[in-house]
Formats: C-alpha cells, sequence, structure tokens
C-alpha cells in the first residue's frame, strides 16, 4: 500500500511524545509492507542530512525547509475571526504545494494526515481524489476549553479558541474518509462533534512491550524524578509550572533525597530546592534510567501520554494525574499510581523509593498492558485494515 503521510513535524529526532507515536506508527507499517512518503515541515532542528538518514529508515523523506516564525498579518486575521492560530500557524503554502507535485506526479493509494492541522496542508489539491485518513492524537477543543479553567485571564480568547476548533474538528471529521482516535473517549467526542456516529474508530497507539532503559547513574537523586516540560505544548508547560510550584515542596520536604529533573524549558525553577533542567534528549534512553519515576503532572489532557507508554517499556514507574491517565485503561496501583495533589505525588514517590517490589510490580503489569492494547503488529493491521476500507472498490483487492 503506498501511503502520502502529511504531519505537522518530522518525528525525528524523538524528542517530545508526538514525534514518538509517529515514529513508532510509520515502523509498524513499514514492517508489514507499507511504501510510505513523509511530507513535513522542517525547522533548524530536523533539516539535516542526520535525520533524513534515520527517516529513511522508515519512509521516503520529503521535508520542506519552513523556519518556525510568527506569521503577525496569518495571527492577526487568526484572532479577529479567520481560521483558528494553530491551524494558521501550520498552514503553509510549501507544505500543500508538495503535496500536491506528489500527488500530479504519482499515485498513491491514501493521504493520512496526522493531527487536525495536517488536513490544512491536503485541503484544495485539486488533483485525482484520492481518500483521506484523518489520525487524530488529541481532540484540540478539548485542550482549549480545559485551559481555559487554569488561565482566567485568557479565558475568553481560549474558550472563543476551542469553539472554532471544535468547528474545525468537525468539519474535518466529515471530510476525512476514515478518522482514527488513539483513545475510546476522543472517538466519541470527535463522533459527536461531527455529528457522524460511527464514523471514528478508536485505535490506540502502538508502542512496544520492553525497551532498553539508560545508564544507572545518568540522573542524580534518590530517586530521580523525572519531568518532561514539553516547550511546544502548552498544557505540558502549565502542568510543569504547578508541579515545580504546588507540589516539589512537599515532595522535597519528604524526600530530601530526590531530585527534580525537568527536561525542557519551565518556569519557577530559580531558587527550588534539587531541581536540575536538561534540554530535551535525542535520546530518552538516558532520561529513563533504572531507579528514576516519570510524574506526569498535566491538568488538561486529551489523547494518550505516549511518555508514558515509554516509560513503561524501559522499566520505569509512573505518578500520573488521573487527567495524564485517561485513555491509558490503567488501573491506580496495578499498572501506575495516581496523584490528585502534592501529598499524593509526594506519597506515591516516597512508596516507590522504599519499596522495591511495587515498583517492580507496576513496571511488570504495565508491560503486560502494553503488550495487551499496544502491540505494534495488532495496531498495523488494525490501520491497515482502516486504509483498505476507504479504497475504491476496484483497488482493494489489490492492495491487500
Amino acid at each position: 500500500m503506498k501511503i502520502l503521510l502529511v504531519a505537522t513535524k518530522p518525528p525525528w529526532p524523538l524528542v517530545d511524545g508526538g514525534r514518538l507515536l509517529l515514529w513508532h506508527t510509520m515502523a509498524c507499517l513499514a514492517r508489514h509492507g507499507a511504501e510510505i512518503t513523509l511530507v513535513a515541515p522542517a525547522d533548524a532542528v530536523s533539516d539535516s542530512d542526520a535525520v533524513r538518514r534515520e527517516l529513511r529508515t522508515l519512509c521516503r523523506p520529503m521535508l520542506v525547509a519552513h523556519p518556525r516564525r510568527m506569521r503577525v498579518k496569518a495571527l492577526a486575521r487568526a484572532l479577529l475571526g479567520g481560521p483558528p492560530v494553530s491551524i494558521v500557524l501550520h498552514r503553509l503554502a510549501a507544505v500543500r504545494d508538495r503535496v500536491r507535485a506528489l500527488l500530479s506526479a504519482e499515485a498513491f493509494d491514501l493521504i493520512h494526515a496526522e493531527q487536525l492541522q495536517a488536513v490544512a496542508n491536503c485541503d484544495g489539491a485539486g488533483l485525482p481524489a484520492v481518500p483521506l485518513v484523518l489520525r487524530s492524537q488529541n481532540v484540540e477543543s478539548d485542550l482549549w476549553r480545559r485551559l481555559a479553567a487554569y488561565r482566567p485571564a485568557l479565558r475568553p480568547l481560549l474558550l472563543r479558541e476551542a469553539r472554532r476548533l471544535g468547528e474545525w474538528e468537525a468539519q474535518a471529521v466529515r471530510r476525512s474518509n476514515a478518522t482514527i482516535a488513539l483513545t475510546k473517549r476522543d472517538a466519541a467526542q470527535l463522533a459527536a462533534l461531527a455529528g457522524k456516529p460511527g464514523k471514528v474508530q478508536h485505535i490506540p497507539a502502538p508502542f512496544p512491550a520492553e525497551l532498553a532503559s539508560g545508564c544507572a547513574h545518568a540522573l542524580t537523586g534518590v530517586p530521580p524524578v523525572v519531568l518532561f516540560s514539553g516547550a511546544g505544548w502548552l498544557p505540558n508547560r502549565e502542568g510543569a509550572r504547578w508541579f515545580i510550584r504546588e507540589v516539589w515542596p512537599t515532595v522535597s520536604e519528604r524526600l530530601p533525597g530526590a531530585v527534580l529533573h525537568t527536561f525542557g524549558p519551565v518556569s519557577g525553577v530559580r531558587g527550588r530546592v534539587n531541581v536540575v533542567t536538561h534540554s530535551p534528549p535525542s535520546d530518552s534512553s538516558a532520561v529513563f534510567v533504572p531507579g528514576a519515576v516519570l510524574v506526569v503532572p498535566l491538568r488538561v489532557a486529551s489523547g494518550v501520554r505516549v511518555k508514558i507508554l515509554e516509560a513503561w517499556a524501559r522499566g520505569i514507574p509512573v505518578v500520573a494525574t488521573p487527567e495524564a491517565a485517561e485513555g491509558l485503561e490503567a488501573t491506580d496501583g496495578s499498572e501506575l499510581l495516581l496523584a490528585r495533589d502534592a501529598i499524593a505525588f509526594a506519597t506515591g514517590l516516597e512508596s516507590l523509593a522504599c519499596d522495591t517490589e511495587m515498583r517492580e510490580g507496576l513496571v511488570r503489569r504495565a508491560r503486560t498492558l502494553l503488550g495487551a492494547n499496544h502491540d505494534p503488529a495488532t495496531i498495523a493491521a488494525r490501520m491497515l485494515s482502516v486504509y483498505r476500507q476507504v479504497l475504491p472498490q476496484g483497488f482493494r483487492q489489490v492492495v491487500a
């Protein structure tokens, strides 16, 4: 099956959950015989020969050089009533032109748009009708709506963007031949927005059940506590700021030997005890080291936290808010520990620091869950089945 995959960013380097998800998705599809041509904008980090070499192991990369700049006029139009801001920021003429050129030059079985924003670069191609499959990593409108509760000063703007994003999500689901969501909740929300019951299918994120962990002494602390602050994603920044200001002082009091290692820029670090900041890692095995614990303090979330899946695969236990664990079908005390406030986070981290049997049990059951729900071969088969369903009747047997 020949797939034109349009994304908002290349999956390499693996510096965030969205890239990690796309990488493992492409890997499992490629192993099942899919021929993938990837079109994505490339910034200064990803526009390199080294990135292209990695991508060529899974696909034919067509990276479009496009430095991320704030486009004042376009953003002004968005704020005054045009498309939502996130659509404007990702709607790139150079990417649309590359998509059109590829569709005019060769035949593809379908277009896979990774995320709502990627659909904006697939519209108006005006070329042979090619089925479109949208995979939505989350429900964008729901994220903005939830975030408004924690940003009172921006609440009117955030709610307005949430409403407009909901309209765009509804249009994208109706426009696509099929839509895939990572969780049952997201699938139901997107179908309701579009008024298309049954149009959105739930297929979990693919992820291997086991990956190697890093060097045991790579991070300091007893335990080392890992926090991804996600520079490019507002819910991550909000959660990290809350954890550092409201939660970490309690953890430090209960566990004076613990060290918080933040990856990515985050505010509120200055003057905090036992907090070390790092750049986002290109190799996560350096972060998920034996003895470490991943904390995921999101208060606004949608989709699946791929970093939780990676922590499990690398043998690292997780303490997360209920919002961060939504969609994982994990149980508190079985595959991870849930925490709503500072006391709960401190108690969970204290338990994991002192109880090796608890750590090992959480990881063992989490890996079982990974194998049951996120097996890459199973996910690839389900995605290819969806792809085949949208092909014209005469072509289904050809690509079976």
